[in-house]
């Protein structure tokens, strides 16, 4: 795999290649702020230290009806205190990497709170380590059971469950379809996706008293949130469409894949980012950037990530039917400011009745734990909290 990637590194270096426009990542991402990851890649990424970094933690993989999943699996190291089990459910283009840095965070004890989290993190099927489909129609809602089966064959016949990005869908799916099993959901991207939360947007741009005067520019003007996901969104219709073609084409160049990858995040993390000299790169330590994008890689898995949103697509029916049922479960919602979607609390409780709280943030976007740990982990803490008293009244 190594002697692979310096090959294609070889290739890339002696390719003619184009820079980018001056300044500015509005073609996709700048080639100045590729060269700083690629070179981080190339010159300064020590993969034996990666590899401990990786393995410092307790990993596994276990059949679940048919898929090999891979897991890692944290427990606290000392405790005195209630341990709650806490499945950790990541997205897409992230891996199990986005919540390294929240591991000790969420497993270590801390003033004020009488509990500790057990950590179960999954690679999603057909993600990194763990096994992908050979046949089609494995979408959120199935993936969703394969989590909950996940977390029974551990022994958690109840547990909490935090989502972001694609996990999320998973997420919300687990607390629609298995509301006596999960304790508590917790979202970064707090959306409710049925249709009539697609009406009320647009009804909304007409009558914006429908939502908070201070997160109307969240949501509007319409005709400038439009034009911003037709900009960013060009991904989903080509991965909703044609994942093999775009999957071959990026295992084929780490250059390519790392590229793909990290235009992503850093757009999805602040609009204005493609505006910056640096494309936001400062969001970020680069380091952990290229492990992500080695997730990916070294297991091959970009193409079997990519059917996933084929299969959603081709399931929207179930998608939507699932999106139209209020799930009783106590949630939690934690609001970053540059989330791509914005969902006024009135209709995130027509899904979630059990809406306990919602953290909105002034910072922070579309992959929260990846880019603010801290901030994460310490919602983690408020909403079970908020959890646990709600299940004592």
């Amino acid at each position: 795999m190594l002697e692979n990637k310096r090959r294609k590194f070889d290739t890339y270096k002696r390719a003619p290649r184009v820079k980018s426009l001056k300044d500015t990542s509005e073609y996709g991402i700048n080639s100045d702020v590729l060269g700083q990851i690629f070179g981080n890649w190339q010159f300064k990424y020590k993969y034996p230290e990666r590899v401990r970094y990786f393995n410092q933690y307790e990993h596994y993989k276990t059949n679940v009806q048919g898929l090999d999943i891979h897991y890692m699996h944290v427990k606290p190291k000392k405790s005195n205190v209630k341990v709650i089990p806490l499945l950790l459910l990541h997205g897409w283009p992230t891996s199990i990497k986005e919540f390294y840095e929240s591991v000790p965070l969420l497993t270590t004890t801390r003033p004020g709170y009488d509990f500790v989290f057990e950590l179960i993190v999954p690679s999603l099927p057909g993600f990194g380590f763990s096994q992908g489909p050979v046949r089609r129609g494995l979408t959120t809602y199935q993936i969703a059971i394969v989590m909950r089966n996940l977390m029974e064959r551990l022994g958690h016949k109840q547990f909490y469950v935090h989502g972001g990005n694609l996990g999320h869908n998973i997420g919300t799916h687990m607390a629609t379809l298995f509301p006596n099993q999960v304790l508590g959901f917790h979202t970064t991207f707090p959306v409710n996706f049925s249709k009539i939360a697609d009406w009320l947007w647009v009804i909304g741009s007409l009558w914006p008293t429908l939502v908070s005067n201070e997160f109307v520019d969240r949501m509007y003007p319409l005709s400038e949130k439009l034009a911003y996901y037709l900009e960013e969104f060009g991904y989903l219709h080509l991965q909703a469409t044609k994942p093999d073609s775009i999957g071959i084409a990026l295992q084929d160049s780490p250059v390519g894949l790392c590229a793909y990858i990290n235009d992503r995040i850093l757009s999805l993390t602040d609009p204005s980012n493609k505006l910056r000299e640096d494309g936001g790169l400062s969001n970020y330590n680069t380091t952990d950037l290229v492990d992500n994008v080695m997730v990916y890689w070294s297991t091959g898995s970009i193409t079997t990530a990519l059917r996933l949103y084929k299969e959603i697509s081709a399931n929207q029916d179930m998608e939507d039917v699932l999106a139209q049922i209020p799930s009783p479960v106590p949630t939690w919602a934690l609001r970053p400011k540059h989330e791509i979607y914005h969902s006024p609390d009135f209709v995130l409780r027509w899904k979630y009745p059990n809406l306990l709280g919602i953290t909105n943030l002034d910072e922070g976007g579309h992959y929260l734990a990846f880019e603010k740990p801290g901030a994460f982990s310490d919602d983690i803490f408020k909403a079970v909290d908020s959890f646990l008293k709600f299940k004592n009244k």
